[in-house]
C-alpha cells in the first residue's frame, strides 16, 4: 500500500511557502534541495520542510493539497505553528533522509 503527502516547505520561519503532494516524501524534498523539484522553490529558496501529512488515498492528498493552496497565508502559518511551532526543518526526522554532508 502506497502513502501519499501533503507538505510544505519554508524558505525561512514566515518566509516563502510552497504546498505540494507526493508519493515519496524524502525523495521529493531532495528534488527540491538539489534545485530540480520546482522552478519555484529553486527561485526562492524553499527547501525546509515545515509541515506534512501521510494519506492512503492520493486522491485526498491532491484534495488537500488544493485546498490548502486556497487558503489565506495566515491560516497556512496557523497549521505549521500548531505542529511545528519552531519552524523546525523536519526533513532529518524523516526515515531514510539525508544529511547535507552526504547528499
Amino acid at each position: 500500500m502506497n502513502t501519499y503527502y501533503t507538505y510544505m516547505l519554508a524558505s525561512r520561519p514566515y518566509g516563502t511557502l510552497y504546498i505540494g503532494v507526493t508519493n515519496g516524501l524524502v525523495r521529493r524534498v531532495d528534488e527540491h534541495r538539489a534545485g530540480t523539484g520546482s522552478k519555484f522553490t529553486q527561485k526562492h529558496k524553499v527547501h525546509q520542510l515545515v509541515w506534512y501529512q501521510a494519506f492512503a488515498d492520493v486522491n485526498d492528498a491532491i484534495q488537500r493539497e488544493k485546498t490548502m493552496k486556497d487558503w489565506p497565508r495566515q491560516w497556512k502559518i496557523n497549521l505549521i505553528e500548531r505542529d511545528n511551532p519552531y519552524w523546525i526543518d523536519l526533513y532529518l526526522s524523516l526515515p531514510g533522509a539525508r544529511t547535507r554532508s552526504s547528499s
